[in-house]
């Protein structure tokens, strides 16, 4: 038996709301009704179509379905694991949706194998019980951006997700839910912060998945990071980098001072050590020196500029770019 690929059949991604089901069927069923379509293979299309709505578009047998489906692929050889055992109570057959229903060949083996066998739904529409497929809820990720200075300091933060709910009327809708939760003081951009049971909730029962919130670093005006190690540009003048000097600099966990030792160029490193990142072993704070020449936008300045030339007329400042093509 091949493993049938619902989303694909309705042309949708795997997050695709309940929305965007009801939309593709609607397009979709249009196209392919054997009574108005001229599509050669409409009516197989059509009863596959309606197969796929029948399991989409009900939150319990696409949860059941998305446990199942996420190590198989259209078309592969497929057989239930030992675990799919909801019972084995056959349901009567309900239209989905505007789907033909009724007789033996609307549904495929497929189907038939996983929710008429294995996931009776007549029982809770009428009311019966019903045992359903117990399975636990998948994991999910979601990217956040922290603060540099949350990693140094650690903090609290709430963020707000949609999450698919259904109400006492059988209508699933997207709510905004809000979690709180802790920065650990240390973390590194590409970590993960597990949040325990706020995944997508399991079925029949079993426990919710984890979220993992996939941690990067926002945009910082004054710092990058590299790993565990933190750098930061610092301007100069060029007498403080050819005769050195002491200046105060930010750091992220306060101002410092800087000593620049004479004769420093464009690119040199200062290190603090151990500033860097907070661990177990804490990373290096860098400071990567720029020197910035002022403009000479008087007769004095170009004056002063002029002597410097002169007095400096033995540096060659290209002399590494001469003899080259």
């Amino acid at each position: 038996m091949e493993f049938k690929d619902y989303y694909t059949v309705m042309g949708l991604a795997r997050d695709a709301t309940p929305d965007d089901i009801k939309r593709a069927y609607r397009k979709l069923s249009r196209k392919y009704h054997p009574d108005v379509s001229k599509e050669k293979d409409a009516e197989a299309r059509f009863k596959q179509l309606g197969e796929a709505y029948e399991v989409l578009k009900d939150p319990e047998k696409r949860t059941a379905y998305d446990q199942l489906g996420q190590h198989w692929k259209e078309g592969q050889e497929f057989r239930p694991p030992p675990e799919w055992n909801a019972g084995t109570e056959h349901a009567g057959r309900s239209a989905p949706g505007g789907f033909p229903g009724g007789d033996g060949g609307d549904y495929s083996d497929f189907f038939e194998t996983l929710f008429r066998q294995g996931f009776s739904t007549q029982g809770a529409r009428s009311g019966g019980q019903r045992t359903s497929h117990a399975a636990p809820g998948e994991d999910r990720h979601a990217r956040i951006q922290i603060a540099l200075e949350d990693a140094y300091s650690g903090a609290t933060r709430t963020i707000s997700l949609r999450v698919p709910e259904m109400d006492a009327q059988g209508h699933v809708a997207a709510r905004e839910h809000q979690i709180t939760f802790s920065v650990p003081k240390g973390i590194r951009a590409g970590q993960h912060i597990r949040l325990a049971g706020q995944g997508t909730p399991g079925t029949g029962g079993a426990s919710a998945g984890d979220l993992y919130l996939d941690v990067e670093f926002s945009p910082h005006p004054l710092y990058r990071v590299d790993k565990h190690d933190v750098y930061c540009d610092l301007a100069v003048a060029p007498w403080e980098a050819a005769l050195g000097a002491e200046v105060e600099a930010p750091t992220p966990t306060g101002r410092v001072e800087v000593k620049v030792p004479a004769g420093s160029a464009t690119g040199r490193k200062l290190r603090l050590k151990g500033r860097g990142l907070p661990g177990s072993t804490p990373g290096d704070f860098y400071f990567v020196l720029q020197i910035l020449v002022p403009a000479a936008t008087t007769d004095s300045d170009k004056s002063f500029y002029e002597g410097m030339a002169r007095q400096f007329s033995a540096f060659k400042p290209r002399a590494k770019l001469e003899g080259q093509p």
